[in-house]
């Protein structure tokens, strides 16, 4: 399991942060540690899916990694 900080823009409330965390807890092999406005932290199993589907994910909740 890899860990990864992910910061993401366009995030202005408590509602966001939920909306991002379902999304990457329905993504194989990915544990939702922490999210806040702004960011989030996981854990992953690279066997199961890849950082580019991680933000994929993200994106399709509406916003964006940032780098």
């Amino acid at each position: 399991m890899k860990e990864l900080d992910i910061a993401i823009k366009g995030m202005t409330c408590q509602h966001c942060a939920v909306t991002v965390k379902e999304e990457l807890s329905k993504l194989p092999g990915v544990v939702v540690k922490e999210v806040r406005v702004g960011s989030a932290r996981i854990t992953y199993d690279e066997a199961k899916v890849s950082p580019a589907r991680i933000t994929s994910a993200v994106e399709e909740a509406g916003y964006t990694v940032s780098s």
